[in-house]
């Protein structure tokens, strides 16, 4: 904490917010459709790695047929 007690560490707090650049409405939306379209990927991609997988390792145990 800082030296002037917890009032002297809140004013800081404020005056270290008041100097943050916040991105723009414009690209937080962007920045936003961005993850969702690389979390959507990423779930197809995981999805279709342990469905392959699970296929390979059903054919190698030949346990069945799953598909």
């Amino acid at each position: 904490m800082s030296k002037s007690g917890p009032f002297g560490y809140f004013r800081e707090v404020k005056q270290e917010a008041q100097k943050v650049t916040w991105p723009s409405r414009k690209e937080t939306i962007a920045s936003t459709i961005a993850v969702f379209i690389m979390v959507i990927m990423a779930s197809l991609f995981l999805y279709l790695s342990d469905q392959v997988l699970a296929y390979l390792v059903s054919l190698i145990l030949g346990i069945g047929s799953k598909f």
